[in-house]
């Protein structure tokens, strides 16, 4: 039977088959060869000595030996006289080649949307929180945690929200996630077994959420988005059993769900007896408008909350959350559990502390003025070298919408725009239908340093205007909204 043994101070891990009719030396060659071609072992790692993983691996000496001449032979391993054994860098070396001749360049400008300022993360405060959730926790925190997440936390969370969001929380309705996708797709997967077919979605909206839910087994019929949101009477015409919606900031247009269609919205739900999956990605940053409350706190019965940190601190948390219905909790809770048995609980206690000590808010009202800033500096650098391109979502999130002339071709502008080192989102990515649709860029501003946007938009503007069309002069009806500049948290 196979015998895997690891050397107490190398921690190598070796796998032999004493009934095999291979001979042990050639095994431990194999799987050494191996270990190092694939990258397990890495260059410059170190080997135990050939007594150690003799004793290790119960081997005589001398098998391992002659394993390791024969790997040195081969180039795979270095050895000097009175030094360490280690893994030869010279399959590392062949391997960061080729992978170099595939790299892309890092552009010298990404207007990358959705994503925050990593360097704003708050890391000694989070880390001061992450001292003394470990020093106060009890010994059961180590546990498998609770599948909908550490009670604390939960609690932090639901008085939070309700306070800030206008939700109607309760720590035994909150769910916490590995990101606000994973919950959408735990979410449809329980909706699936319960007979739903369809999950309506808004036209023009996140693509990959699409993805999430077609690996649920669901459909996603669209709904198209004007001013005013999702047109909530299209929803007549097709036999959905739930609506993805981001009413509070729509995505990617930046529309507001206008109060009307917010009724209506939960009226149908009512009346179908259907659920709204409210996805409220960055409704934190508003800068032109009185906040929107989420519709969860309009019909908590009907709407699943969700929500995450990655826009507000860090993706690489993988903190997200959702409120759900009391009559979904049993089957959200029995998927999160099956899943993944839980959510980290040492995050969670830390940002409970992190919440609980007003942290969260001040990292709020700090970030909000700085992203305010830069949407400030990019309207006006647009005023200023595109000044006749009009603009969508200026009053929240992290990126604007900005409507290119119907002669322009997207596809031919992001690649004269990426041949000058700018990255640019074209929005027909986002589209069920994108041909035919008129051309528009997605402009993400939250990773942008405020003294780097003006020169992006300009080169960005003289990219646009090395293509044959002209940029032409958009109607009156259509002007650029004018933005008040006032400092305001």
């Amino acid at each position: 039977m196979p015998r895997t043994r690891s050397e107490s101070g190398a921690e190598l891990l070796v796998q032999l088959e004493r009934e095999a009719p291979v001979p042990l030396r050639l095994q431990l060659e194999r799987e050494l060869r191996r270990a190092i071609q694939t990258g397990r072992l890495e260059s410059g790692t170190l080997l135990p000595s050939t007594r150690a993983l003799a004793d290790d691996l119960d081997l005589s000496r001398g098998v391992v030996v002659e394993a390791y001449e024969q790997l040195l032979a081969e180039g795979y391993i270095v050895a000097q006289h009175g030094s360490a054994t280690r893994v030869a860098s010279r399959r590392t070396i062949l391997d960061a080649s080729s992978k170099s001749e595939t790299a892309v360049a890092a552009p010298r400008y990404d207007f990358r949307p959705g994503l925050p300022d990593l360097s704003l993360f708050p890391r000694r405060t989070w880390l001061s929180s992450m001292r003394r959730a470990l020093a106060s926790a009890p010994d059961a925190a180590f546990d498998y945690p609770d599948p909908r997440g550490v009670e604390e936390a939960r609690i932090a969370l639901a008085t939070y929200l309700n306070r800030a969001r206008a939700t109607v929380a309760r720590a035994d309705r909150i769910v916490f996630t590995n990101g606000s996708q994973q919950g959408i797709g735990l979410v449809c997967r329980v909706l699936r077994e319960r007979g739903v077919r369809r999950v309506a979605v808004e036209d023009p909206g996140h693509a990959d959420q699409c993805t999430d839910i077609h690996a649920a087994g669901l459909e996603t019929p669209r709904i198209p988005v004007d001013a005013d949101g999702l047109q909530v009477d299209r929803l007549a015409r097709i036999d959905a059993g739930a609506v993805l919606v981001t009413p509070a900031h729509q995505y990617p247009t930046g529309a507001v769900l206008a109060p009307e269609r917010r009724a209506a919205l939960l009226e149908w739900a009512e009346r179908r007896g259907a659920f709204l999956i409210e996805d409220d990605y960055d409704a934190e940053y508003r800068y032109d408008r009185e906040p929107v409350g989420a519709l969860q706190g309009l019909g908590s019965d009907r709407v699943i909350y969700v929500g995450s940190a990655s826009k507000v601190l860090s993706p690489a948390l993988r903190l997200g959350w959702m409120i759900v219905p009391n009559e979904l909790m049993p089957e959200v809770t029995h998927k999160k559990l099956h899943t993944d048995r839980g959510s980290s609980a040492l995050e969670q206690l830390a940002f409970a502390d992190f919440v609980t000590r007003g942290h969260f808010d001040r990292h709020l009202r700090r970030t909000r003025q700085i992203y305010r800033r830069r949407r400030d500096a990019l309207v006006a650098a647009l005023h200023e070298h595109l000044p006749d391109v009009r603009i969508h979502g200026v009053a929240a999130g992290l990126h604007l919408l900005i409507d290119l002339p119907r002669e322009m071709d997207e596809q031919r502008v992001i690649a004269e725009a990426e041949r000058r080192s700018i990255r640019v989102y074209g929005a027909a990515a986002y589209r069920a239908k994108p041909r035919g649709a008129p051309p528009a860029l997605l402009i993400g501003y939250g990773a942008l340093q405020e003294s780097r946007i003006e020169e992006a938009v300009a080169q960005l503007a003289r990219a646009l205007n090395s293509l044959p069309a002209p940029l032409p002069v958009f109607p009156s009806g259509g002007a650029t909204p004018r933005i008040r500049t006032r400092s305001r948290g």
